[in-house]
């Protein structure tokens, strides 16, 4: 690693140590934010949508971070900051059956009303037709990623670990529908 790179990475862990919500905040804002302009790249849009990248970031920001700090904070209270493997299988049951299915449908509600400016009733539909499928995938992914959060990422950078997460997710996401399409054409 470069020194450059080096002190870079000091110091941010000092500001996660000085503010963590503020530093956990505005990490997860560019990388949600990065991760939807990689998404429209590959998605094949021509002019990147601005807006949309904004409401992405804002979204990490304003939720994401925040929620994720205080999530990973409550957790090590609740389990006494333990992470022996059967600590960390009740941590990865408890964040499974109450922030995954409470994130994805925020961020459902989100997207649909912010993002693309959708009215009530038809999110409303689209979270009943799609929520069930949306959490069943997600659940084939997330228990693999909070066992290794919770296991081997210490506490304070377990927010960034999983917004870069997220972040391949989203591409993953994002190149399995533009293969979609391509099958389609």
């Amino acid at each position: 690693m470069s020194d450059v790179a080096k002190e870079a990475w000091r110091k941010y862990l000092i500001q996660l140590q000085v503010n963590p919500l503020r530093t956990k905040a505005l990490t997860s804002g560019v990388i949600a934010g990065l991760g939807d302009a990689l998404a429209q790249k590959i998605s094949g849009i021509k002019k990147l949508q601005l807006r949309r990248l904004l409401l992405f970031s804002l979204f990490g920001f304003a939720y994401g971070g925040p929620f994720g700090h205080y999530l990973h904070k409550l957790m090590s209270v609740i389990f006494k900051g333990k992470n022996d493997s059967k600590t960390v299988a009740k941590m990865v049951l408890f964040e499974q059956l109450t922030s995954s299915p409470l994130n994805n449908l925020l961020f459902m509600l989100y997207y649909g009303l912010v993002i693309e400016g959708i009215p009530w009733v038809f999110v409303k539909d689209k979270i009943k037709k799609d929520f069930t499928s949306v959490q069943v995938a997600a659940w084939k992914v997330g228990p693999m990623v909070a066992w290794v959060n919770n296991q081997f990422v210490p506490l304070q950078l377990r927010v960034i670990f999983q917004c870069f997460v997220g972040l391949c997710w989203t591409i993953l996401l994002n190149l399995k529908a533009r293969s979609a399409v391509i099958k389609d054409s």
